[in-house]
Formats: structure tokens, sequence, C-alpha cells
């Protein structure tokens, strides 16, 4: 495997059984992507998009086939290894913004960092990269707020901070601004492309187009299998790359 290649999938297959009848959610998905890559994700509704987020992050057990996590072969770990390495090594954003109620924005956002351990610093330590995190992300006002309190754009960015404070490897985002209004969506993307070229690796599922044209590449998956892939040409103005992705996607039947 090269040194460079952080998430490989070799003919990973998912199957559930429903009332007795099989339903091949995921076929034969071979990919590979890079550190530093921002890949997204799209597909009709169905296409087994987040099913393919949960199973290479391990959430969601394989039926068949091998998925490769910074050298490690996830089909091999135990239930407990799975655990910690999501943990540990990813950070994870979704589009509900899954938080402790009884606890504030920021006691949310340092929980992996308490459970964790892998950071070996003092409380006040974490506290003030949380702090820190939430400061860079435009939201330090809502640090002791509950979350009911604050905006759906506002959480979301919490999220983000949250997902970053064991220093993951790749964060795997499922529709992040799906919940969100167009600006709140703008703000949180141009929060992920940050950290990205921060040189955090991210694989997100989304449908919407504007999204996708802001990360390096596109998979185009239906019924369970990658149909196409699209580079994106970063030397291009967004509006240029919205366009060549959406004359694209037309191509591939969106």
């Amino acid at each position: 495997m090269n040194q460079n290649v952080i998430l490989e999938t070799k003919d990973l297959c998912k199957t559930y059984i429903v009332n007795k009848r099989q339903n091949n959610v995921l076929r034969n998905v071979s990919f590979k992507i890079e550190e530093g890559e921002m890949v997204a994700v799209m597909g009709p509704s169905g296409s087994g998009k987040s099913t393919l987020l949960y199973t290479v992050s391990g959430m969601d057990k394989m039926t068949a086939g091998q998925v490769t996590f910074c050298g490690k072969d996830m089909g091999s770990q135990k239930d407990s290894t799975l655990a910690e390495m999501r943990l540990n090594d990813m950070g994870f954003i979704f589009q509900q913004m899954y938080m402790m109620k009884n606890l504030s924005v920021l006691d949310n956002i340092i929980l992996p960092a308490v459970k964790s351990g892998k950071i070996k610093e003092s409380r006040k330590e974490t506290v003030s990269r949380a702090r820190e995190l939430m400061k860079k992300l435009g939201i330090s006002e809502i640090a002791d707020n509950d979350i009911n309190e604050v905006s759906g754009g506002q959480l979301q960015r919490a999220c983000i901070c949250r997902s970053m404070m064991n220093r993951p490897q790749m964060i795997f985002a499922d529709e992040p601004t799906g919940a969100l209004n167009r600006t709140s969506s703008g703000e949180v993307m141009d929060e992920l492309i940050r950290l990205n070229e921060e040189g955090t690796t991210i694989m997100l599922v989304t449908h919407d187009a504007k999204v996708a044209a802001r990360c390096t590449r596109v998979l185009y998956i239906v019924d369970g299998n990658i149909k196409g892939e699209y580079n994106m040409n970063k030397e291009l103005p967004l509006r240029d790359r919205e366009r060549g992705l959406n004359n694209w996607l037309l191509e591939m039947g969106w």
C-alpha cells in the first residue's frame, strides 16, 4: 500500500437481510483516498452513500471485501479496537448534530478528549485547546450555552470542533450541511476547507453540487456501485468548477 494512501477499499460489499430477502447495499466497491484529499460521495437517494461512509469507518460491519485505514485491516480488528480507532484517529460530523443535552457546548466539544486520553494533557490544557478551536470557528461566545440555545450553524461548527479534539487522521462527514440554510452551509464548508488545507483528510457525503465542487474529487455511487469519478480542477474559479461538475452529474444520470 502506498505510504500516502490513508483509506483503501477493495471489493467492499454490505448486505442487509430484510424479511428474509437480501438487500445488497454496497457491491464490490473499490477506491483509494490519499492523505490530504477532500473527497465527496454523491448519488441518488438510497444509492448507498451513508452506508459506505459508516462501513469504511468501522461503524458498520462489512459483509465482504477489505477496508484498510492507516495501514490497518479494519475487517480483522476487534470491536473494542475499532471503537478506539474511531475515537482517536477519526473525526465524525453528521447531519443530525448529536450532542449531550445535559452538557454545555464546551463540555460536549471536550468529551472525546476526556474519554480518549490520546493527548497527554491536563483538563485545563484540554479546555484551552477547545476554546482555541472555538475561536478559530467563530463560536467562542457560545461555550457555556446549552445546546438548545444556539443556532444550527453554530452547533454544526461546534461539532467540527469536537471532531478535531483528538487530532484525527481523517474526518468522515455525512451531509454536514444538509440541515443548514445556505449561509450557514457556506460557513461550515469554509471551515472544512480550511481544515483540509491544514492537512486533514476528509470524506463527505453530500447531495449538494455546490458543496462537492469545493472538494478535490467526487465519487458517484448508484445502486451500491461506484459508477464514476470526477477530479476537480482547483485552478478554475468555483463557478466554473460547479458548472463542470453539474454537467458531469447530468451525464451520470443525476
